[in-house]
């Protein structure tokens, strides 16, 4: 358990680390317009509602914390988060086809709508225990930072604009996700961009992570297969020389990553490609009636993911054909090729208002805006054209998707009062 938990902390890590790409600078015209927009009364008094509401927020990040939704069963947090979306004013809340939950909150004249959005998943397994241990300041539970701290910045940010009377322009989605994490493939905000969706969006805010200075503006965009090679299997010894679907899938890691690491040395953005899981096998002397693996391949580029994918296609068919050949015996080995994931890629132009927008309000608040690559529910809206962002929810958090996840209400108050004056910026209030 320890070596999971410590390699956990070290990939979110890593990944934080990458994510940091670099800062950005906010135009002078832009912090004027979102300084005048925070010094509105209806705005600050906002602001001054949301540090009154510190406890009631605490309370709802607990108490959603401590309900269950590993991936592919959010339901039972689901339902809690309508009912909460609702009792804080909603004008109606419903939970579509795949299970996102989704509140509408009418603008004056609704010829724009805008998301801010939190995910509902976690990455952790049915039977988990999701208590919630208080540690002096800390919170720790699974889930609690990622993302379930933003559920409770989200419906703070609704519940403040219903107490202080702000009305927008533009309607407002305030919407719980699910499927972002892993084999869920963005399944909840792929939906929303569906016909089965709401209707068009023509802006998406998502919180995710906690770094108040984060402004993810790229997607990083993944392919995701299970290859699984399958023969008839049998004894070591008496059955030798039947195809061996271990030997075909160690030929085809073997060409898959001498081709692909050849093509992370081409120019262009960067790529990654990894093996993550393997398995099969029943015993030391059994030939092994299957044989599968796990990867994955990432990287900004549509085409470098594709080129990428085009060459595991080609390592598998040639491990497959050189198998079949040597094998003494036996029908001929099969391979069967699924597809878990495809996270398009894409790149928001910094010169998109929405971007500008929220570069001026971490500016405003007092950080300095780092511009970032992810992969999150924005990866759809981006991919799409439509403008988005991910931005952080506040707070310090850290151990994600590790079991001693914690988080630290570190002047959070602030990653809701960004969250709020993105939104107002976006959806613009009513005159």
């Amino acid at each position: 358990m320890r070596k999971i938990i410590l390699t956990a902390a070290l990939l979110h890590t890593v990944m934080s680390m990458y994510a940091q790409d670099r800062k950005g600078v906010a135009d002078k015209k832009y912090v004027t317009e979102i300084k005048s927009l925070a010094e509105k009364p209806s705005v600050k008094k906002a602001f001054q509602t949301i540090v009154e509401m510190e406890p009631q927020t605490m309370a709802n990040h607990i108490l959603l914390t401590e309900i269950p939704a590993p991936p592919y069963q959010e339901d039972m947090r689901a339902k809690q988060y309508a009912s909460m979306l609702k009792a804080a004013g909603a004008d109606s809340v419903w939970i579509d086809n795949v299970g996102n939950v989704i509140a509408l909150r009418k603008g004056k004249d609704g010829k724009k709508t805008v998301v801010l959005e939190g995910h509902m998943d976690t990455v952790f397994p049915e039977g988990t225990d999701t208590k919630v241990k208080h540690r002096g300041d800390t919170l720790a539970a699974p889930g609690i930072a990622d993302d379930t701290r933003a559920l409770s910045v989200v419906l703070t940010v609704l519940t403040a604009m219903e107490k202080t009377g702000i009305e927008t322009s533009a309607n407002v989605l305030f919407i719980g996700t699910v499927g972002e994490e892993g084999q869920g493939d963005l399944r909840g905000v792929k939906n929303l961009f569906s016909d089965k969706g709401p209707g068009k969006i023509d802006s998406y805010i998502a919180i995710d992570g906690w770094n108040s200075e984060s402004i993810t503006h790229r997607g990083l965009g993944s392919h995701r297969y299970r290859v699984t090679f399958k023969g008839p299997g049998g004894h070591s010894s008496g059955s030798f020389g039947l195809g061996n679907p271990h030997n075909a899938l160690g030929r085809a890691i073997a060409y898959w990553c001498v081709a692909a690491d050849s093509l992370t040395q081409a120019p262009g953005l960067r790529l990654t490609y990894n093996v993550g899981v393997i398995g099969g096998g029943t015993s030391v002397n059994s030939i092994p009636f299957e044989s599968w693996m796990e990867v994955d391949m990432r990287s900004e580029s549509p085409e470098r993911v594709d080129n990428c994918d085009k060459l595991l296609h080609a390592a598998v068919a040639r491990a497959l054909a050189e198998e079949n050949k040597m094998k003494k015996s036996g029908v001929d080995l099969t391979v069967d090729m699924k597809l878990i994931g495809d996270r398009p890629s894409g790149v928001g132009d910094t010169t998109q208002l929405l971007i500008q927008h929220m570069m001026a309000v971490v500016t405003y608040m007092g950080d300095t805006p780092s511009l970032r690559v992810g992969s999150t529910n924005s990866n759809i809206p981006i991919s799409k054209g439509v403008p988005a962002i991910t931005i952080g929810s506040g707070g310090i958090g850290g151990n994600a998707h590790a079991l001693p996840e914690w988080w630290v209400n570190d002047k959070g108050y602030k990653g809701i009062q960004q969250a709020l004056l993105i939104l107002l910026a976006e959806a613009g209030i009513a005159k």
